[in-house]
């Protein structure tokens, strides 16, 4: 695809091809903010230029894609009132400015709290005040690296096997906290914190 399509695309306000345009993860960052700037008014654009801000990164390699393009698209966004939802995608990404996270951790939505705690950029301050929160907003605390040991070791003994299986896999744990998980009753917890610890090795 070309600049000039895009442009034509902008300059013809053709939502259903720049939906398209959006639908590429490898789509320039510079093409994203110049169809946000036209269309920062649109539902549905909004809703996929946040789509391809979250396809485009990865929370496990995250110097991936970061530019301050990014993180101005992620700030706008976040405060834009046409697409509520797309908070969700500016509330995972680990690019997302740590003022914006501590904004959406006081979100009404519970999954954009639930995001922000599962999100490696967010604060120890802001993670200890969702353990009192929802339990879907609590349960993201156990595989975020940046959570309290304190808290943890509570999360280590929760009766949702999945808050377990976050923890047995969480990198930021510390040893005698995956430890804990080594004689889980549940099979793939225990490999899951055994695989952990190997891997420190």
């Amino acid at each position: 695809m070309s600049t000039t399509t895009i442009n034509a695309a902008i300059e013809h306000s053709n939502i259903s091809e720049l939906v398209d345009f959006l639908e590429d993860k490898t789509l320039p960052i510079e093409e994203i903010r110049k169809i946000y700037d036209a269309f920062s008014d649109n539902k549905q654009l909004v809703g996929q230029v946040a789509m391809n801000l979250s396809l485009r990164t990865s929370v496990y390699e995250r110097d991936q894609e970061y530019s301050p393009i990014m993180v101005d698209l992620l700030i706008d966004i976040s405060k834009n009132p046409i697409d509520m939802g797309a908070r969700w995608a500016v509330a995972k990404n680990p690019h997302t400015p740590v003022e914006v996270l501590r904004s959406l951790a006081n979100d009404e939505i519970n999954l954009v709290r639930a995001l922000v705690a599962t999100n490696p950029s967010t604060p120890t301050d802001v993670l200890e005040k969702f353990f009192n929160d929802e339990k879907i907003v609590r349960d993201g605390l156990s595989g975020n690296p940046n959570t309290s040991p304190k808290l943890l070791k509570i999360l280590a003994n929760d009766n949702d096997k999945m808050v377990r299986m976050r923890l047995a896999e969480n990198r930021g744990a510390t040893t005698d906290i995956v430890s804990i998980l080594l004689d889980d009753t549940d099979v793939d917890v225990s490999k899951a914190a055994r695989a952990n610890l190997d891997a420190r090795l």
